[in-house]
């Protein structure tokens, strides 16, 4: 990924979402943001490989990546589409006109030092590789945003790969900040895998940096 405008894929996330109405934005007829269907969980599931393929390839063993499935991705976004485990959980979609170029996962903050009715996640912030550059990461995070201060949330954290300085400045460009947690990901639960992690925050009220709505 190499745009400021559009990161590629974010953290793995742990919350599943489902198609509650919510906020969005629709900039103009071809491009948008909207509360995703489990219709769409083909489009997210292969927008998900192509960019964890890109993202991912110089820090991911090449098996792992071979391992994504798009079927068995596509199952599991339906059935989280489907069933969301808590009402505040939400996919948002970018499209242009009705093809799905990016998703992002709102909901409540699962980390144990938050509180989860006043702090919301924003995870799996993810751009089709293909169509970086054209606005599509910037209005899913400005939805992201809306959506977690009608579900009235007054904060909202993301976690980021600690090298990734391309999406940090991407975040903290739009008013996110590092809050000081850390984290060490094991991504097979052996040790062979780890990736370092850090916590970024925002203020979701009117005044705080992502408060607002886009035009």
């Amino acid at each position: 990924m190499n745009d400021h405008d559009d990161p590629g894929p974010g953290s793995s996330a742990e919350s599943s979402a489902g198609p509650s109405p919510g906020p969005g934005t629709g900039p103009s007829a071809d491009v948008s943001v909207r509360v995703g269907w489990a219709d769409d969980a083909a489009a997210i599931a292969a927008v998900q490989v192509r960019a964890w393929h890109e993202e991912y390839a110089d820090l991911l063993p090449a098996d792992v990546l071979a391992a994504l499935d798009a079927d068995q991705l596509t199952a599991a976004w339906t059935a989280s589409l489907n069933a969301p485990q808590d009402a505040r959980n939400r996919v948002l979609v970018a499209l242009e006109r009705n093809t799905v170029r990016g998703f992002a996962i709102t909901g409540p903050a699962t980390d144990p030092d938050l509180d989860p009715i006043a702090v919301g996640q924003v995870t799996d912030l993810t751009v089709d590789p293909a169509t970086q550059r054209a606005g599509h990461g910037s209005r899913l995070l400005q939805a992201c945003a809306d959506t977690l201060r009608a579900d009235r949330f007054r904060t909202a954290v993301t976690w980021l790969n600690a090298a990734d300085d391309v999406r940090r400045a991407f975040l903290t460009g739009a008013g996110w900040g590092a809050d000081g947690a850390h984290r060490e990901l094991d991504l097979h639960g052996d040790g062979t895998v780890l990736v370092k992690q850090v916590r970024l925050h925002t203020d979701l009220g009117e005044d705080g940096p992502a408060g607002g709505t886009t035009s």
